[in-house]
């Protein structure tokens, strides 16, 4: 039995031995490592999540100038925009510039304001995040491809009322979460539900 110690300490030892000969990884080769596992963290993380900062008016009251909100790019490569969602976009009147704008019409639906109300596929519209009543009226039919958009500050706000549909191509993603100020931080999920909507 003693022998039997006496040789199972030595394996031990032996083991830790050459353990202890096998090549260590040079610490700037960790380093570099580290920093392309950044990296590559950075790009994936970049590709799916973007950054907003809201440059103008027209969203008041829901944004104001200067918040910072997240954008899912994501989002509508794998599904359909929803009415309500607030997007982002590539102006198609303004080339180099993004615009941020609430989702009203779908491809194939009848948009009116009248009387200030707005209206989708004759059905009237409860907007609590509107700034103020609008002041144009009018009558638009969603061409298919195309999305309308307007700010929440309809009469300060240049969207599809001014200069038409936005097509699907333009589309960026969708802003989910508000992080600046920090006082205002808040999820972004506002959606118009139709009667007519299959799925609420």
């Amino acid at each position: 039995m003693a022998k039997n110690n006496i040789k199972n300490r030595k394996n031990y030892t032996k083991e830790i031995h050459e353990a202890e000969k096998k090549p260590q990884k040079p610490k700037w080769r960790e380093i570099v490592e580290d920093v392309l596992l950044a990296v590559v963290l950075y790009f994936a993380i970049d590709f799916c999540i973007g950054r907003f900062r809201i440059e103008n008016i027209s969203m008041e009251t829901t944004f104001h100038e200067g918040q910072l909100v997240m954008v899912n790019k994501l989002n509508y490569k794998f599904s359909e925009p929803r009415r309500g969602d607030v997007v982002i976009f590539h102006s198609p009147v303004d080339p180099g510039k993004d615009y941020i704008k609430r989702m009203i019409g779908l491809p194939g639906d009848h948009v009116a304001v009248i009387d200030g109300e707005l209206y989708i596929n004759d059905e009237k519209i409860e907007e609590p995040w509107l700034h103020e009543p609008m002041q144009y009226s009018g009558e638009w039919d969603v061409a298919e491809g195309e999305y309308f958009v307007l700010g929440d500050n309809r009469n300060h706000s240049s969207d599809s009322h001014v200069w038409g549909g936005v097509p699907k191509k333009n589309l960026v993603g969708n802003a989910f979460f508000r992080y600046w100020p920090l006082n205002r931080i808040s999820v972004i999920r506002d959606k118009i539900t139709l009667s007519t909507d299959t799925s609420k």
